[in-house]
């Protein structure tokens, strides 16, 4: 018999002892089946955040958690001092489906650019000596918190009470070819960035700017690092997004939907990288533990067992066209690739987003001016009529 969650109780004990550093909803999530979430009081939410891009099949996705269960009831840790056949035929998998050659995993999104960088540090300081360690990233874009990867987050408000970060890291403008070519050099040893920027308002990056970008790696021997947390696994309607973008990077890093749910990153690597990096260069207690790595297989499996790309193709179409029949006055555009969607409002979007789960849905922002919109890959035209129907309330009722 499941427990009665004390919906006060529960709010207050986390506003007294969990750090405060995310504004949380005055509500308490009790279970998820598909594209919806329940709270402790019985209401039930459409859920078109998916827990920030992570549940790309929905809530309890009976695969991804038969998957868990099975694997937490025979082995569930052992680190990387031994071999595993689940973290073995998760890299594998990996592999066959992108670029890469070798696998790094860890837990998170900001662990998988720690990673990268040092990666790319080390690679250039192996063939190019020490002088060429400089690092170049985007403004708008977010790679994460920790200090590596908040260093190459180009936001005041992030870096600021941090300072001192991670040296010789140069920020250009992103989608300006021009500003990648001054600041691309010969001491350049990677380059950093997003084909579509998430945090940073959903930007689609212009295929110029990108090929160019990979252009100017080629020419001054950096690598290539494409940040593809929260747009890979067929997010954007094809399995990694720069796929549509005709390149190929030399690392790509992976958190976000690869879990289903569980906390695991990965970064990508091809051997020229891997060649010149040797045991005792970077580590992880946890990364690519059993029990994260065969809820990933159960991931990846699901794209070979249905046409999940064609699915997400078509519902990012009917949504966009519903979304365009809103022909709001506040809105200024209505952007993005697959099931990753940025609507910018000439207004802030703070109270769409505090007021949405009272009108039965859940949204993100992108932004003060921008709703973000990331719902399951899995989601179906019916529940696309019903969020639209209800977002069009809620939008109504907040400009009256």
């Amino acid at each position: 018999m499941t427990k009665k969650i004390n919906t006060m109780e529960t709010i207050q004990k986390e506003n007294e002892f969990v750090l405060a550093t995310y504004p949380r909803l005055p509500f308490v999530i009790s279970h998820g089946k598909g594209s919806y979430l329940f709270d402790s009081e019985g209401n039930c939410y459409l859920d078109f955040g998916s827990g920030i891009a992570v549940n790309a099949f929905g809530h309890c996705d009976d695969s991804i958690v038969k998957a868990v269960q099975s694997q937490v009831a025979t082995l569930s840790h052992v680190s990387n001092l031994y071999h595993s056949v689940p973290q073995a035929d998760l890299s594998e998998k990996l592999c066959e489906k992108s670029f890469a050659d070798k696998v790094f995993f860890s837990n998170s999104g900001a662990e998988a650019v720690e990673a990268s960088l040092k990666f790319a540090r080390k690679y250039a300081l192996v063939n190019y000596g020490e002088k060429k360690n400089k690092i170049v990233a985007f403004s708008n874009g977010f790679h994460g918190r920790t200090y590596g990867a908040l260093s190459v987050t180009a936001r005041e408000k992030y870096q600021a009470p941090f300072r001192p970060l991670l040296s010789n890291i140069e920020i250009a403008t992103y989608n300006d070819v021009e500003s990648a070519k001054k600041a691309i050099d010969k001491d350049t040893c990677a380059v950093i960035v997003e084909v579509i920027q998430g945090e940073g308002g959903v930007n689609v990056a212009s295929k110029e700017f990108i090929q160019t970008i990979r252009k100017l790696c080629d020419e001054n021997n950096a690598l290539m690092i494409i940040d593809e947390i929260q747009t890979g696994f067929g997010r954007t309607g094809s399995m990694w997004a720069h796929e549509q973008f005709e390149i190929t990077p030399d690392i790509m890093t992976l958190a976000k939907a690869l879990g289903g749910g569980l906390p695991i990153g990965a970064t990508l690597i091809t051997n020229e990288v891997a060649k010149c990096l040797s045991a005792g260069d970077h580590g992880s207690t946890f990364g690519g533990g059993p029990v994260a790595a065969s809820a990933a297989l159960a991931v990846i499996n699901k794209f070979d067992e249905s046409d999940v790309l064609s699915h997400v193709q078509k519902m990012s179409d009917y949504l966009l066209s519903e979304l365009k029949k809103l022909n709001l006055e506040q809105i200024v555009e209505i952007r993005g690739m697959g099931l990753m969607i940025g609507i910018e409002l000439t207004i802030e979007v703070g109270s769409f987003y505090q007021k949405a789960h009272e009108y039965g849905i859940l949204i993100l922002t992108a932004g003060p001016n921008i709703i973000r919109l990331l719902p399951p890959l899995s989601i179906s035209k019916s529940e696309i009529d019903e969020f639209i129907q209800a977002f069009q309330k809620l939008i109504t009722d907040v400009l009256q």
